[in-house]
């Protein structure tokens, strides 16, 4: 992986002169009372996984690809995808990881590059329900980098992929080097994420009312 957590937390706290907003994303859990140690960060994930670095030309070469032909992602051009290469890392993961496990705290979300990616929600009532199978271009887990919450789903790769990551400390680091990209990129994630929850919350309805 790339420099990991202090490869963002340091530009950005020189870049702010140590701003509150500087760290919005990464302190965002101490502020709702979560313990630290209860955080589950792209860095352990990516051990526990078995997770490889992948070629961060590679990496922005897909991510470009695949964002260009989507309806909201596409708004931002190939130059602004370019510069998000600082802010992301990007690995390979072999068939049958956990990269996200209902429940617990995350503080990063996944681009799915390439490969397929099942999205599973454990329902109080005790069934496994398949929410989607996620493709190259999707994006996933960005609930919790935005509000810090709980994970909604299980995310498992059904085959090998290639991911790209964004975690809180470089959003923070993004916010602060290039507030513009920040900008359009949250702003965007925010639209993404409330058509799909309108989605699932339709579908876990019609499941509940036959």
């Amino acid at each position: 992986m790339k420099g990991g957590p202090d490869r963002a937390k340091r530009p950005a706290r020189e870049a702010t002169g140590d701003r509150p907003d500087s760290l919005l994303f990464s302190s965002a859990f101490g502020d709702l009372g979560v313990d630290p140690s209860m955080l589950v960060p792209w860095e352990a994930r990516a051990g526990d996984i078995g997770a490889t670095a992948l070629a961060s030309s590679r990496g922005i070469e897909l991510l470009q690809s695949l964002w260009s032909r989507d309806k909201y992602m596409g708004r931002l051009d190939a130059e602004a995808i370019g510069r998000l290469e600082q802010f992301f890392d990007f690995a390979a993961v072999a068939a049958a990881r956990d990269i996200i496990r209902q429940d617990e705290y995350g503080n990063f979300m996944i681009v799915l590059l390439s490969g397929s990616i099942a999205v599973d929600r454990l329902q109080p009532w005790g069934e496994q329900m398949r929410m989607a199978e996620a493709r190259p271009g999707d994006i996933l887990g960005e609930m919790s980098l935005l509000d810090s919450g709980m994970r909604f789903a299980h995310c498992t790769t059904l085959s090998e992929c290639e991911i790209g990551v964004l975690g809180a400390e470089a959003l923070d680091h993004m916010m602060a080097t290039d507030p513009e990209l920040a900008a359009s990129l949250v702003a965007l994630l925010a639209r993404k994420l409330s058509l799909r929850l309108r989605v699932v919350g339709a579908r876990v309805s019609d499941r509940q009312n036959p």
